[in-house]
């Protein structure tokens, strides 16, 4: 088939992870997907959430927007002092959950670190884009921790990366933009650790319900893709968790 950006079923769009993208944050990236681009960066507190004190725990939450013309027309923007769209908090909640997964917290001891995501172009798969860059970013505060004598030892156990899958036009797809997306029978975002285990699967039949056949292909392309992005990471990062 014929995808309408020339890919093939199996093929990611060009990936691009560029590292201390800000001056101030801890850490910083501008992750690219293809046309989606999102701004990650890592800021560490020397607190926790009040239900962690005291427990020599810490904590890695995550904060998701969109940029009012990071799309075709423009979204309003998200005011802290409104309640956040269900789209946004939903995602937040995701990128804190993949990442928290390999976190050793007490390693990290009583501080948190706080994941800002900010889309500042979509084309599809912004959250998964979140996610990749997200951990890339998470990664740099913690090198950073570590150098200064701050922490004693790596709280991360795994690389952690993300992807979309689904079916456009009844075949399986990798990495779907804007365009596959909107016109998707199956929409599914696929999680994992570089070590090949899944963090979380999100998947729906939006033009109808999809067979365990198509599921295991979707999530065969998913850990395909998500591996491919591990090894993004850790040539950008010097190293492999």
């Amino acid at each position: 088939m014929q995808r309408p950006d020339g890919r093939t079923k199996g093929a990611m769009r060009p990936v691009k992870i560029t590292t201390d993208y800000t001056m101030y944050a801890e850490g910083s990236v501008l992750v690219e997907m293809g046309n989606t681009k999102v701004i990650c960066t890592a800021s560490v507190e020397e607190k926790v959430p009040p239900f962690l004190e005291g427990k020599g725990l810490g904590w890695v939450t995550a904060e998701y927007a969109m940029l009012p013309r990071a799309t075709n027309t423009r979204k309003k923007r998200d005011i802290k002092s409104l309640k956040l769209d269900g789209r946004s908090s939903e995602i937040q909640r995701l990128i804190g959950r993949a990442l928290r997964a390999v976190v050793d917290r007490e390693a990290l001891g009583e501080r948190q670190i706080t994941i800002d995501c900010d889309v500042i172009q979509a084309d599809g798969g912004t959250r998964c884009a979140s996610i990749t860059g997200g951990f890339v970013a998470l990664w740099l505060a913690c090198k950073k921790l570590l150098a200064d004598g701050v922490i004693e030892r790596m709280p991360l156990t795994a690389q952690v990366a993300a992807v979309s899958v689904g079916i456009f036009e009844d075949e399986a797809v990798l990495d779907l933009n804007y365009a596959e997306d909107s016109h998707a029978i199956v929409d599914c975002n696929v999680v994992m650790t570089s070590k090949g285990e899944f963090i979380e699967v999100q998947g729906t039949g939006e033009g109808r319900p999809f067979t365990d056949t198509e599921l295991r292909k979707l999530l065969g392309l998913g850990k395909r893709g998500c591996l491919t992005l591990c090894r993004k990471q850790a040539k950008v990062m010097g190293e492999s968790l």
